[in-house]
């Protein structure tokens, strides 16, 4: 173990600053067409019981059970029971009613017998095999899974098909919502250029922002995208503009360490946003800002480099948005960030500064179900060619230096 020399915060420190200015987002109606991706603002209760009746479960046939039981094996067909047709009451108890699944289990019978156990010829069907001690086989019973008036889905959740699916099927055409975060991603730097133009020497096209656009919709925002130069009074401009937006947060890549042409704190700090720490004991992203503007939106200062950029996004950034969509009620407002995996370290590796170091990695499942994390060559914050193939990144403490191979660690899915 080794003691950190640094006064800077720590990760923790600076995750927890972070999302203490996280505020739930008001609710919004949308229709269930819309609402994919999105996190729910109130709880969907069944209207009525699942299965809403006893529910055939196999093709076959429809019998009552005391005359199976009682040594009764061939049994005349009456009539058949389809899928989505009112129920058929069977007239003689020693008959039988063909039976499809989903349908309705007809009144006077309480067991299904597949086609694959009974012989059919002439409308009559005899059973090949051996009845059962009580009755109930191949039925799935009304309120089996739920009860009209259970919560289904509750707020808090975020959702996605299968919930959706829940929705269509207790009538949610509409439903209440988190709001989306509003998000302006804000690339800075004289040496950035459009992705369609061809770059001088000197100049590299734009990466970062879309890195940033994708990853935080992924997270449910809507992303708008801006570039501001190095020129002081341009910066103060478009800073100006882009904070008396209605912006809930803003993304600054570039401009926030302490170049002669990072001029962006010190403007933050002349347009009233708040400094809540500048620089954070980690590698990479250590000259990362963060601060927030009274009745306005937080503002988040990314390094430039590439990779910097993208971990300290995937670090800070998007746990936050995910917070902010929790509802003020719901009861997984407390599990709202962004939760590491356990991961098994596959090389051994040294890493001397003590500070927080984040290793992008490629995770991957051994024959025990053990999560096997395998660090990737990355040339340095600026490889972003190093991430392709990156699923994840350690966060490896300043309290060691050497991290051994099998050891466990924390794992952050990219």
């Amino acid at each position: 173990m080794r003691p950190s020399l640094s006064p800077m915060l720590t990760v923790v420190e600076a995750f927890a600053r972070v999302l203490a200015t996280a505020r739930p987002l008001s609710p919004e109606t949308v229709a269930l067409s819309h609402a994919n991706g999105r996190v729910l603002a109130e709880t969907l209760t069944a209207d009525r019981d699942f299965p809403p009746f006893n529910r055939v479960a196999m093709d076959g046939i429809a019998v009552q059970h005391a005359a199976w039981a009682g040594g009764q094996t061939a049994f005349a067909i009456e009539h058949t029971q389809y899928a989505g047709a009112p129920a058929q009451s069977l007239q003689n108890p020693r008959n039988a009613i063909e039976v499809m699944t989903g349908a309705v289990l007809p009144p006077g019978t309480d067991a299904v017998i597949r086609y694959e156990d009974i012989l059919l010829a002439d409308n009559c069907a005899t059973i090949q095999i051996p009845a059962p001690e009580a009755p109930g086989v191949n039925i799935h019973r009304q309120a089996a899974d739920r009860r009209r008036g259970d919560a289904l889905l509750r707020p808090g959740t975020r959702l996605g098909p299968a919930e959706l699916a829940i929705a269509a099927t207790v009538g949610a055409a509409e439903m209440a919502v988190t709001r989306a975060p509003r998000v302006a991603v804000v690339s800075t730097g004289d040496e950035l250029v459009g992705i369609n133009q061809a770059p001088l020497p000197h100049q590299i096209r734009r990466s970062n922002a879309y890195a940033l656009q994708a990853l935080f919709a992924q997270a449910g925002a809507d992303v708008s995208l801006f570039h501001l130069p190095d020129d002081r009074e341009e910066l103060r401009t478009g800073l100006t503009n882009i904070l008396a937006a209605s912006f809930d947060a803003v993304v600054l890549s570039g401009a926030v360490s302490k170049g002669r042409a990072d001029h962006l704190p010190g403007l933050l700090r002349e347009l009233h946003v708040v400094e809540i720490f500048h620089e954070v004991n980690q590698r990479p992203g250590k000259p990362m800002w963060f601060g927030a503007r009274a009745e306005g939106p937080v503002v988040f200062g990314l390094p430039g480099n590439p990779v910097s950029t993208f971990l300290t996004a995937c670090r800070y950034v998007r746990p936050w948005l995910r917070a902010v969509q929790q509802p003020a009620d719901a009861e997984a407002a407390a599990a709202a960030a962004d939760a590491p995996m356990p991961a098994v370290l596959t090389v051994d590796i040294n890493f001397k500064p003590p500070l927080t170091h984040f290793v992008p990695v490629r995770l991957t499942v051994d024959a025990d179900g053990r999560r096997l994390a395998t660090p990737l060559r990355v040339g340095g914050s600026g490889d972003l060619a190093g991430l392709a193939g990156a699923t994840a990144f350690l966060e490896l403490p300043p309290e060691l230096a050497l991290f051994a191979a099998g050891s466990v660690w924390p794992a952050w899915a990219l």
